[in-house]
């Protein structure tokens, strides 16, 4: 055990961590040349196209220094802001952590809070310096920030390029010689963490764990202690560039388990593994539940394909756990699911997928956000409501309450005027602003979930032109005058384009949708009124005029009242017709009340 160390890669989305993951693979032997290829880790076709690490992937490497083998287990980690729930998984499982901070641009805001992840859960914090090729590079000054920032000393930070390969030996010695082995009882009963699991079609769910206590041999009994099933271990072994079986996997490994588990509900992240017959007494402290914070509708285009939909999401769960979802139905869109997401991106990358791999086109719904609601009735009961269309009555609520955050977006000082008015603009809150060098502010807000749901993230990267960071965490809910905006077509609500906004946002947003609707829907054979109403009363109103047919052409001449007749009998047709005519809604137009400020 002493000569086991286990850690992972933090940094900010785009500082290099995949990069660097690949040189220290190159340089520990654990791929060949042959086999190499940029992000060797990032395995789905998705990743690689946006440059982006989604999932967190967990490698061994083997490593000889001074005569005496070493075992490096690494876990590459995401560097987005929706995927930090796997960022949490990966350092539940580490004694260390390398932070890496690209040189050309300082430390951004998701790193602070990764950092702070880290922290908490006491790991050994290695901080480097990446991309020191680069000709921006300010090796000095980010230094100086590193060190503000971790009180450690300037010597430790190790200078580093995960292009050239500059800094990996000294990367690998401090691993060594700074993080701790992991603790343990290797004769305890059995004890491991799962922190990640994925399904193989052929081999059903194949889970990841973190032995705590004890050992784990191949073809013994072993039960899920949260769940209390049991089943046997069919395969173990560890993780390489491909798994490799092993007939025992020891205290402070990071290995895989085969069990023949079928059904995606029996594994959960989090869940503890232990022997049948000798099981430990406690449950390893996993993480806390995942919480959502944006919600949306996914339906299949084609209503028959709601089981085959239910299938892939169960699928998509297990190597995601931070999708959460349950089965609704609407009145325009049939059948689907309500999902719950960590954010925009997290969104977009769900429904990739689900086309992707399973070959599934959807439809996705507005997305919002959460609320609670008190009714005059009883006003201590709250009632949660995820979706518009299950909010009561206007006449009998009381109050509503909205999930609020505190922002922290990190900018160039020259960007500040501009990232402050958008801020405000989605009604935030400024509550603090440092200055961490002389042109890098730190600006902390407290603003509402919903309000950055839409188009903040992209906004912001428009405003500051690419130079600002953002990070976001919940801090609980607060009473807000909120108001309920339908969209009526043809006097019938549409309840996919139902959305809860803060009455002084209605009019301006009402507005922008009707005129949006206005352009997508197609002309019908009669007029179409679109509305947009608070309640009973209208607030916006746009209008589709029909496809007239010139019924007076064959007219030449003659009494007016001949066309004057004619005229009278297509317009009670089309009165007939706008009674029984039903409007269909574009995909497109769902789409494009998300994107309402392009």
């Amino acid at each position: 055990m002493k000569n086991i160390r286990n850690f992972c890669i933090i940094a900010h989305i785009d500082h290099g961590k995949s990069t660097l993951a690949d040189r220290l693979l190159q340089a520990t032997g654990t791929i060949s040349d042959r086999d190499m290829q940029n992000q060797a880790l990032d395995s789905m076709d998705l990743e690689r196209e946006r440059g982006i690490t989604i999932k967190s992937h967990a490698i061994q490497m083997d490593y000889e220094k001074d005569g005496e083998k070493y075992t490096l287990n690494l876990i590459d980690t995401p560097g987005h802001v929706d995927f930090s729930y796997e960022v949490s998984r990966s350092i539940a499982a580490c004694e260390g952590a390398l932070l890496i901070v690209d040189a050309s641009q300082g430390i951004e805001a998701q790193t602070i809070s990764n950092l702070y992840l880290a922290l908490e859960n006491d790991l050994e914090i290695i901080p480097i310096l990446n991309k020191m090729d680069l000709p921006g590079a300010e090796p000095e000054e980010v230094t100086d920030q590193i060190v503000e920032l971790i009180g450690c000393d300037p010597s430790d930070v190790i200078p580093a390029s995960g292009k050239t390969g500059l800094g990996v030996d000294e990367i690998l010695a401090a691993i060594l010689s700074r993080i701790p082995a992991p603790k343990g009882d290797p004769d305890g009963p059995l004890q491991a963490m799962v922190f990640d699991s994925v399904f193989n079609p052929f081999r059903g769910i194949i889970a990841y764990y973190r032995i705590m206590n004890g050992s784990l041999k191949k073809g013994e009994k072993i039960l899920f202690l949260n769940t209390g099933e049991d089943y046997h271990a069919d395969e173990i072994g560890i993780l390489k560039m491909t798994p490799q079986p092993r007939d025992i996997v020891k205290t402070g490994d990071v290995g895989y388990i085969i069990s023949g588990i079928k059904n995606a509900k029996e594994v959960k992240v989090g869940e503890t593994i232990t022997t049948f017959d000798n099981p430990c007494l406690t449950a390893v402290k996993g993480f806390e539940d995942v919480k959502p914070m944006v919600f949306a509708g996914i339906y299949p285009v084609d209503t028959d394909d709601f089981e085959e939909l239910r299938y892939s999401m169960e699928k998509l769960q297990l190597n995601d756990s931070s999708l959460v979802f349950e089965p609704e139905s609407s009145a325009a869109l049939g059948f689907g699911f309500r999902c719950g997401f960590l954010g925009m991106l997290h969104m977009e990358i769900i429904q990739e997928r689900l086309e992707r791999e399973f070959n599934m086109t959807v439809i996705t719904t507005v997305p919002n956000v959460s609320y609670y609601c008190y009714t005059r009735k009883n006003p201590t009961d709250k009632q949660i409501v995820n979706n518009p269309s299950d909010l009561p009555d206007p006449s009998t609520i009381e109050t509503i309450e909205e999930p609020y955050i505190k922002a922290q977006v990190i900018t160039k000082s020259e960007y500040v005027g501009q990232v402050m008015t958008l801020c405000v603009e989605k009604r935030g809150e400024l509550q603090n602003q440092i200055y961490l060098t002389q042109d890098r502010v730190e600006i902390t807000f407290k603003m509402p979930m919903a309000e950055i749901v839409f188009d903040f993230y992209d906004r912001l990267k428009s405003v500051s032109r690419g130079y600002a960071s953002f990070d976001y965490h919940p801090i609980g809910y607060q009473a807000s005058d909120l108001v309920k905006l339908d969209i009526l077509l043809n006097h019938e609500q549409v309840d996919a384009l139902s959305a809860l906004v803060h009455r002084s946002n209605a009019f301006e947003l009402g507005k922008k949708i009707c005129l949006k609707l206005k352009e997508l829907i197609p002309r019908q054979q009669f007029e179409i009124p679109i509305q947009a109403s608070i309640g009973a009363k209208v607030i916006a109103r746009e209008t589709i005029k029909a496809l007239r047919k010139d019924v007076t052409a064959k007219c030449y001449g003659g009494d007016i009242s001949r066309k004057r007749k004619l005229l009278e009998k297509q317009k009670e047709g089309k009165k007939r017709m706008r009674q029984v005519g039903r409007v269909e809604v574009p995909q497109e137009a769902f789409l494009a009340v998300l994107k309402l400020n392009d």
